[in-house]
């Protein structure tokens, strides 16, 4: 048994890591308050634009065909839009959505197709590139989790300008949906084109009401629904950053909470051990007395 020295370094270390732990789950917890308040917020006109692009589809039928919303014929590169956080200690919450990404990797590769990555998070990138740094097309690492409308399009713009010229044929997107402070969903989403079946909402009494009125459009339906799809895809991936910030918050901040219990189960094993090896230094010393003692007789 180590000596009581030794446990009480140790007793002290684990303390001063309990600190550190116990520190960033209440930073932690702060964090994911705000980004669970834009998260939601960000759903409901999210939401209302989704019903937007499928009123405005229903609309024109099959009359009028866009590019976004039409499969191409053939499927040879598909892009594959991983989004993860910069920082650690959050669990599982980036090594899930990277075997996601791996698994999606192996099938589209499988089936004899090209995969090209566009990466946002710093953690991603560096297991990306060591293992598929030719396959990376784009990668952002300094957005530090705080996700904007104006740097998300960033992010859009190059997704659509390879899809529009032909380079990507189908562009996909690997994420953490939220889903309670316990609960993060890893996702994988088709970008473009745009699924309109994926999104339709099961309110069905609602749909139906909505189709019964006449709407007058202006300008027409068509160029309403030209200058509203990229907004619809750029909102549609803001909203599933924000969705992804939520989730790594609240993943640190249960991790956090789980080291900060493993480090006091951790002091009250080392003071039991602390009191035994006391309590056999005493026990050795009063021997020594007694022995002592006996042998001057």
């Amino acid at each position: 048994m180590a000596n009581t020295r030794d446990i009480k370094r140790k007793i002290v270390s684990v303390q001063n890591t309990q600190k550190i732990t116990k520190a960033m789950k209440m930073v932690s917890a702060a964090k994911m308050r705000r980004a669970v308040e834009n998260m939601y917020t960000g759903r409901a006109y999210t939401d209302k634009l989704k019903s937007l692009v499928i009123e405005l589809r229903r609309r024109l039928k099959e009359d009028t065909s866009h590019p976004y919303l039409t499969d191409r014929k053939e499927v040879r590169n598909v892009g594959l839009l991983v989004v993860n956080s910069d920082k650690g200690l959050c669990g599982a919450f980036n090594s899930s959505v990277v075997k996601m990404a791996n698994e999606f990797i192996s099938n589209q590769l499988s089936d004899g197709k090209t995969v090209k990555l566009y990466i946002v998070g710093k953690k991603a990138y560096d297991y990306f590139k060591n293992r598929q740094a030719d396959n990376i097309k784009a990668s952002w690492i300094s957005f530090g989790g705080k996700y904007t409308y104006s740097n998300v399009s960033l992010v859009t713009s190059n997704m659509i300008s390879d899809f529009e010229e032909g380079n990507i044929d189908e562009i996909y997107m690997a994420y953490n949906k939220y889903e309670s402070t316990a609960t993060q969903t890893t996702t994988l989403d088709k970008v473009l084109p745009v699924d309109i079946s994926s999104i339709e909402t099961t309110e069905s009494e609602e749909s139906e009401k909505a189709t019964v009125l006449d709407f007058i459009f202006e300008p027409s339906k068509e160029s309403i629904l030209e200058d509203i799809l990229p907004k619809y895809i750029n909102t549609v991936l803001y909203q599933s950053m924000l969705e992804s910030a939520a989730g790594e918050h609240s993943a640190r901040m249960v991790a956090m909470e789980s080291a900060t219990q493993a480090a006091g189960d951790m002091i009250k094993r080392l003071v039991v051990y602390y009191n035994k090896a006391r309590q056999g230094a005493i026990t050795k010393e009063l021997l020594d007395i007694v022995n002592g003692a006996e042998a001057l007789k």
